[in-house]
């Protein structure tokens, strides 16, 4: 009994220490399962982190796939233009010397044609390889003589294409252009297929004929209508089929019969690249026709009547025109422009007592706008308002004539400054016609031109008592910005070294045009070499401000720029291919 109490009593100690021990293992094991929950935890935390991450980036590394693609494929396109570009260029330089191989060509084929004689045969006399021409010359197919087998020695000219070749007919002075089809077989059909070009004074059965024969199309029709028995045929020939899609027209009236234009002009509109109208009177039908002229780029109006309303119309229809010229303008007395593509415009009144003459112009909205032009300084307008010109940077020829000239709120009233709040840093290039001349005047248009670079000066002699001796002193305290940084070229016509007006006039410059390069000053008579030293000793030249600066004085003659002809030649500057005439007594050139 006492061994198995004793057993018993070992047992349930046994039971009782290994129950301990599960329960510590259970505690250390709920431990250990606690510190994994939160091991795991921290896990699927991090890789929901990640996740995020993964598809943050993969989402970025679509986005620029795409972007890559998007650039690659502009990149490519990018590059066909490029290419197309200089295939057409090299296409383009291709036909340009081909131009002027032909152009040589057609030069030595037209003196070879009054040389020698050509007599074609009918085609039923045809035959392969050689034709008769009736009078022992024969002609091979390629349009030379036989036995010319040697390239060298063929005519530059018959290994052009016939597109070519017509481009070369029209434009050729009509007669010439006719010409050529005595030059060979192949040449008879080349004028007829060429667009025509139909210029000069003829005789009424003549052109009749040229426009019953030609096919068309038209390239150029120019035509003087002298009186009334021609006048009355024009619209006839308007009408011909020859004329068709007539890029260049060009009818001049004369000034007595104050003829309307025909209607039948206004078939050219959608096709006409150069128009020129003179001594004619435009009706109100084109207001009812809202024309377009959507080639338009050069427009004369010479001694016209039309009305405000008409003008207008035909200056909105005109979508694509750069240069317009205005003379002598009868039917209303003030002319308002704005256009979106207009680059110059060419402007003077004249002497017509009839009707009502233009006397006031508004430039009003020309974001293009580079020139103005006043074609004559005596018949000025009375009144010139520049509105908005943003581009503005020729102007001339600025005069006396002229009442009243706005820029903004720049006003110059007789040339003299009213008020100078508007400056125009655009303008580079101006002529002045003064009277004396006047250097105080001169002066302030600097001023209101601070960036001008080339001014031209026309001196026009004073005839009251008093006479500006143009002393002035040049204040460093108020510099004149144009003088200090820009002004580099000047020019003076009909300048007098006899009078100190002009001598003062002109040193004023030499001593302080700091960036001056060259100065041109003609004279107005002729003068022996001593008188050019003297007056170089009177400008102070050694004392000049530029030392760069090169001052030529040459004998001349008057000279009022009067044959401004460059309205539609948009050239850097109009008025330096005006030449003077020269002195007829020494040999300086003029420049």
């Amino acid at each position: 009994m006492e061994a198995a109490a004793a057993a018993a009593s070992a047992a349930a100690a046994a039971a009782k220490e290994a129950a301990l021990a599960a329960s510590v293992a259970a505690a250390a094991a709920a431990k250990d399962a606690d510190a994994s929950a939160v091991t795991a935890n921290e896990a699927m935390a991090a890789a929901k982190e990640a996740a995020v991450a993964a598809s943050a980036a993969a989402f970025n590394a679509k986005e620029a796939a795409a972007t890559a693609s998007a650039a690659a494929l502009n990149a490519k396109e990018a590059a066909a233009k490029a290419s197309a570009a200089a295939l057409d260029a090299k296409e383009a330089a291709a036909v340009a010397a081909t131009a002027g191989e032909a152009a040589a060509a057609a030069a030595a084929a037209m003196q070879a044609s009054k040389k020698r004689k050509f007599s074609l045969v009918d085609d039923d006399q045809y035959r392969p390889g050689s034709e008769s021409a009736g009078d022992g010359v024969f002609i091979d197919d390629q349009g030379g003589p036989p036995g010319s087998g040697n390239v060298d020695d063929q005519d530059l000219i018959s290994r052009l294409p016939d597109a070519v070749l017509s481009s070369i007919v029209s434009l050729l002075p009509t007669k010439d252009g006719a010409r050529t089809q005595a030059i060979s077989r192949r040449w008879r059909l080349l004028w007829r297929s060429a667009p025509l070009n139909l210029a000069g004074q003829w005789r009424i059965g003549l052109i009749k004929k040229i426009l019953s024969d030609h096919p068309g199309p038209g390239r150029r029709f120019s035509l003087f209508i002298s009186s009334s028995d021609l006048s009355k045929y024009v619209k006839g020939w308007l009408s011909s089929q020859a004329l068709d899609n007539l890029q260049e027209l060009e009818l001049t009236y004369n000034r007595w019969l104050a003829e309307k234009l025909p209607s039948s002009v206004y078939r050219f509109a959608p096709t006409l690249s150069v128009a020129k109208f003179v001594g004619c009177h435009f009706s109100d039908l084109i207001v009812q026709l809202s024309l377009k002229f959507l080639c338009l780029k050069q427009l004369t109006l010479d001694k016209v009547t039309i009305s405000e309303h008409a003008f207008q119309s035909m200056l909105s229809g005109c979508t694509a025109l750069e240069s317009l010229e205005l003379k002598s303008i009868l039917g209303f007395a003030r002319l308002c422009i704005s256009s979106q593509t207009l680059k110059c415009i060419g402007f003077c009144t004249g002497w017509a007592k009839e009707s009502v003459i233009a006397k006031e112009l508004v430039i009003e909205n020309t974001p293009c706008l580079e020139r103005f032009l006043q074609l004559h300084p005596m018949y000025a307008l009375a009144t010139i308002r520049v509105i908005s010109a943003p581009k503005l940077k020729i102007l001339g020829v600025v005069s006396e004539f002229i009442s009243e000239l706005h820029f903004g709120t720049t006003v110059f009233q007789k040339m003299i400054a009213v008020c100078l709040t508007t400056k125009m840093h655009t303008m580079r290039v101006l002529a002045i016609d003064s009277v004396g001349p006047n250097l105080d005047t001169v002066v302030n248009f600097l001023k209101c031109f601070p960036c001008l670079e080339t001014l031209y000066v026309i001196f026009r002699s004073k005839t009251c008592a008093f006479i500006n001796n143009n002393v002035r002193e040049y204040d460093p305290l108020d510099p004149i910005e144009c003088l200090e940084l820009h002004l580099k070229n000047v020019v003076f016509k009909n300048y007098d070294g006899t009078k100190s007006s002009s001598i003062h006039f002109a040193k004023f410059f030499v001593l302080n045009a700091k960036v001056l390069k060259e100065m041109k000053i003609t004279l107005r008579y002729h003068r022996l070499d001593r008188w050019f030293h003297t007056q170089h000793r009177q400008l102070q030249i050694k004392n000049r401000a530029s030392k760069d600066a090169q001052i030529e004085l040459k004998c001349g003659a008057t000279d009022y720029f009067t044959a401004n002809r460059h309205t539609h030649f948009l050239m850097a500057d109009p008025f330096g291919g005006m030449l003077s005439r020269g002195c007829s007594k020494c040999s300086r050139a003029p420049f």
